[in-house]
């Protein structure tokens, strides 16, 4: 059996292609899961291969409903309603911190997305489902490592810094403007210190010229009235 005949063989309506076609769903569910495990996110290995699979069948199963004769079934529908699902379900895993972090976006859009990839595999639309899973699995290696790179030398920064409550942030103003950086704004957190001597900012930066920010959280960090520095 060539490649063509094989693919058009998962692709038709027969029991043992649908299948196939959930194995193949599930698979791939658990591959993109297995990426968000080693990065430690919360949605894992099983979460996706599941999320995955129900797509896959909840698809399959309104074409077949459709197929069916003296039915009158809308072949929509039930997609429809797993694109609603799994938005609620994105929606469970974003969480926003004290320090204002906003955290799971990807693996929301992921959920969302490994849904769609489901519906495509299990309809029949094989090449674009596994077309859809190699994209996912770019966007979040490949990209993500570009994005990083981006980010590390962008003009804007935001950090959560802990500084002390007796002229820390009179000493850090200076510093900031001693350095030629414009500060976009401070603001203090509610966020427990590590030191109880110490007060929780968020601040906002803005450099004239590409900068490290690593090398920025590095000189941060020498200075003596600051207890902890993160990039939020």
């Amino acid at each position: 059996m060539s490649i063509g005949e094989a693919i058009k063989f998962l692709e038709s309506p027969i029991d043992v292609a649908v299948a196939l076609r959930l194995v193949i769903a599930t698979l791939f569910g658990s591959l993109i899961g297995w990426e968000r495990v080693v990065k430690r996110h919360s949605a894992g290995i099983k979460t996706f291969a599941l999320v995955s699979l129900g797509s896959a069948i909840a698809t399959s199963l309104n074409i077949f409903l459709a197929m069916e004769p003296g039915l009158s079934a809308d072949v929509s529908r039930i997609p429809a309603g797993v694109v609603s699902g799994i938005g609620f379900l994105g929606a469970g895993t974003i969480l926003v911190t004290g320090r204002k972090q906003i955290k799971g976006l990807t693996t929301a859009a992921t959920l969302w997305v490994t849904a769609c990839m489901g519906m495509a595999i299990g309809g029949g639309y094989l090449i674009i489902g596994i077309t859809c899973f190699c994209l996912v699995m770019i966007s979040n290696v490949v990209l993500l490592n570009l994005s990083k790179v981006v980010e590390e030398y962008s003009k804007y920064v935001s950090l959560y810094i802990e500084v002390e409550k007796n002229g820390g942030v009179k000493m850090l103003n200076k510093w900031i403007a001693d350095q030629g950086i414009t500060l976009s704004s401070m603001t203090k957190s509610k966020e427990k210190t590590l030191q109880p001597s110490h007060a929780a900012l968020i601040v906002d930066l803005d450099f004239d010229t590409k900068t490290s920010h690593k090398e920025l959280i590095r000189k941060l960090n020498t200075l003596d009235y600051v207890g902890y520095v993160e990039e939020i």
